[in-house]
């Protein structure tokens, strides 16, 4: 597993650390430099290259070799849930499909917005994605532009959806202490 933080332009090089500059879209305000993106493929060089097209970004990004490796980090109670995984389809192990599956059937990573990135192209390969609960599906190669385009949209989704359920829990926190 490789773990980097990234903040603007910078090498993509193994074990290399930078610390996040503070950012926020311009159109809604949304802090990025807070936001996770697991980034999950088999192929180091399709990892290289989406770290390096999401470097613009200020999110941290955290790697995976295969489909087992991310759900023991998803699982890992230490390790803050991602805010967007971006998962291919075929892998080892553990393909694409069944980590969507095993993350959506999870109460607790039900929420966490996937978006598949596959070379399948195939309209039964993008239902089957579908069926499995992705949120997003991204055909290779991949083009640059699309994919931030989407990354930011995907991650604007889990911070607005992170507010409302904390203004739910305010509005119930007040009716509970009115009803007492």
């Amino acid at each position: 597993m490789n773990i980097e933080d990234v903040s603007g332009p910078a090498a993509v090089g193994a074990d290399q650390t930078m610390t996040p500059a503070p950012a926020t879209d311009a159109q809604d305000g949304m802090d990025l430099a807070r936001s996770m993106i697991l980034i999950v493929d088999d192929n180091e060089q399709n990892l290289e290259l989406l770290q390096a097209y999401l470097e613009s970004l200020p999110c941290r990004l955290v790697t995976a070799m295969d489909g087992l490796e991310a759900m023991k980090l998803i699982e890992d109670k230490e390790q803050a849930n991602p805010d967007l995984i971006l998962l291919d389809v075929m892998m080892p192990r553990m393909s694409g499909f069944e980590v969507c599956r095993k993350l959506k059937e999870d109460p607790d990573t039900r929420s966490i917005p996937i978006m598949m990135i596959t070379a399948l192209n195939e309209l039964g390969d993008i239902e089957r994605g579908v069926e499995s609960g992705t949120d997003d599906f991204l055909s290779k190669p991949v083009n640059k532009l699309e994919l931030i385009t989407r990354v930011k949209s995907l991650l604007r989704v889990r911070h607005l959806k992170r507010e409302l359920d904390r203004t739910r829990a305010y509005i119930e926190d007040i009716e509970t202490r009115r009803d007492e």
